[in-house]
């Protein structure tokens, strides 16, 4: 379908927001009127602009508070509307929005509504316009989509009709159904926003807080295919407004926008994700000659030596790590993830339909054909299968098996920039296929983590999306989980051997445990920390301390446990900064 975007939705003046969007692909905009109202360029040069970027001008908006007025208001309205006409007939705009009134003088009744409506719809005629009229959530009288559609079909004009905004049926709990009872050819405008859920005012949940499909908790694609049941034939527009999309690259910002809408596409299409992981095939971790070390004592050895880079595999169980002696690294850091996929071709395709291309890599060509996607924070995500063990000649011999084994990786943490959760969240969860988990904000001393949890159907690939809004002093920090089989051995071991390594958990907070839970009294000397789900899952957990910008955290689930130990990371975070 035909996919357009609000100017509002993006930074920058309107003629950067132009080059923008046409540059993601959009096939056209609704012009935002504030937009234009502050650029130097005429209508007619705006118009010429975005026909040279390949860009329709789908929707002028908004005109607001028009309908159900006295007599008086409505002379003032009407002229208003003729200047708009006039703006748009220049623009080449031929359909703009009307906003249900918010005004005190707004009168509650229904047919005077209509009446004004039809005026309007009358006049919008004679300059060859169409009016969209839509219900605000906050609406003085009219603010349920059926409502309006109630006054539009009394005015009953041809060049009157609807628009539906999925953020102003949703955040009323409006049963998106109703929308099948609209003839199609009424619909003349959809308008799409996400929106996590929030117990706040609607109107300042609408002015802050709406997101791209895919990043929010709204069903957009039971509102969507309800809409084209009614054989609706218009644009998918993009209309949201956040504070952080306001402060974000513009490119970036339109680039997620059309990726949402793809992503949206699919799921109305029935397409499920070709090749959702089936686990972590290594990760990656620049190293400055210090992690060794730190992989020793915590049970790896080092199992192989890439044929042709400065590249080591060091493994214990199923969890492997390459240690790459990049030059000009300043600190240890997590580069990449390889994820094991059934199908790493399909897993590329269908990250290139999601605007994720391949990234250009230097290859030998004796070395495995792996293909690499960038995340949003920069980290390469590889889609693997076993050849690329193949690259990695014998190393120094496994140890052997001892109390208390890393298993595997368990989940991997990746701080990201401010600008980049929710552009994170929808990569995660439209090119990987993993789920997401409620999103949490959890207190650090100088600040909130925002964090959110994605994973496979199966749980077995987990990722963790970190924000620490904090200020210019953040660390931001990386981390790698494993699982144990016994990760109170391990802590045993560790703490007999190498107490250093240990970040050093307060007695308090152990005070607080064992007044919650009977525990045993050798996880406070062990600095092993402990969290229980409802359903009786048990999670145990210690950490290390930093190397970099890196910490792993060793993690045994018992019971069934699906979480992370979230009430513990307010813990570790001060600790850390205590340390830093």
């Amino acid at each position: 379908m035909r996919k357009s975007i609000a100017t509002v939705s993006v930074s920058g003046t309107l003629t950067e927001k132009l080059e923008a969007i046409a540059a993601a692909g959009f096939d056209g905009v609704e012009i935002f009127e504030n937009d234009l109202l502050a650029c130097p360029l005429s209508p007619e040069e705006v118009r010429a602009r975005a026909a040279d970027l390949g860009l329709g001008i789908d929707l002028y908006q908004p005109f607001r508070d028009f309908e159900a007025v006295p007599a008086d208001v409505l002379a003032g309205n009407l002229r208003r509307a003729e200047r708009k006409f006039q703006v748009m007939r220049r623009l080449g705009a031929d359909l703009l929005l009307v906003c249900s009134n918010v005004s005190p003088a707004a009168i509650g009744d229904d047919e005077l509504a209509a009446e004004q409506l039809r005026l309007l719809a009358e006049r919008a005629a004679e300059h060859g316009v169409r009016i969209a009229y839509e219900a605000l959530a906050w609406g003085r009288h009219v603010n349920e989509y059926l409502h309006a559609w109630r006054v539009v079909r009394m005015a009953d004009h041809p060049n009157l009709g609807t628009c539906l905004d999925s953020f102003h049926i949703l955040s009323r709990g409006s049963d998106p159904i109703g929308i099948e009872a609209i003839p199609g050819e009424k619909i003349f405008f959809l308008q799409l926003a996400d929106a996590p859920l929030l117990a706040m005012d609607v109107l300042q949940w609408s002015r802050h807080y709406r997101c791209f499909p895919g990043q929010g908790n709204f069903d957009l694609a039971g509102l969507t295919a309800s809409v084209l049941r009614t054989g609706y034939a218009g644009p998918l527009s993009l209309e949201v407004f956040n504070d952080v999309f306001r402060q974000a690259s513009t490119e970036r910002t339109a680039l997620d926008g059309m990726r949402s809408l793809i992503a949206l596409e699919q799921s109305l299409d029935g397409l499920s994700h070709p090749a959702v992981p089936a686990g972590f095939a290594f990760a990656e971790l620049a190293d400055t000659g210090t992690l060794g070390g730190l992989l020793t004592a915590l049970g790896f050895a080092r199992t192989g030596v890439h044929a042709s880079k400065p590249v080591e595999l060091w493994s214990q169980g199923e969890a492997r790590l390459l240690l790459n002696a990049r030059d000009q690294v300043a600190d240890p850091a997590l580069v990449a993830i390889g994820l094991d996929s059934p199908d790493p071709g399909g897993a590329v395709k269908h990250a290139g339909a999601l605007l994720s291309p391949v990234l250009p890599r230097e290859r030998a060509p004796e070395d495995a054909p792996l293909d690499a996607i960038a995340a949003p924070d920069g980290t390469e995500i590889f889609f693997c299968d076993t050849a690329w063990l193949a690259d990695f000649g014998p190393g120094a011999a496994v140890r052997a098996p001892m109390p208390g084994r890393i298993t595997h990786i368990d989940h991997v943490a990746l701080t990201q920039p401010l600008h980049y959760f929710d552009e994170a969240a929808l990569f995660y969860r439209s090119v990987l296929g993993l789920r997401p988990q409620e999103s949490l904000e959890l207190p650090d001393p100088y600040g909130l983590l925002r964090s959110k949890a994605m994973s496979a159907p199966d749980g077995a690939v987990r990722m963790v999306v970190n924000i620490a809004q904090v200020g210019a002093g953040q660390q931001p920090w990386q981390h790698l989980a494993l699982a144990c089989d016994d990760v109170v051995a391990v802590a045993r071991r560790l703490r007999a051997e190498h107490p250093d390594l240990l970040l050093p958990i307060p007695d308090n907070y152990y005070d607080d445990l064992e007044a919650r839970y009977e525990v045993d009294p050798e996880l406070r000397r062990l600095g092993v920390l402990y969290d229980r789900d409802g359903a009786g899952g048990e999670f145990l957990h210690l950490y290390t301390v930093t190397a970099g910008r890196v910490f792993f955290e060793l993690v045994q689930r018992l019971g069934g446990y699906q979480g992370y130990g979230a009430g513990n990371a307010p813990i570790r975070l001060a600790v850390q900064h205590a340390g830093a």
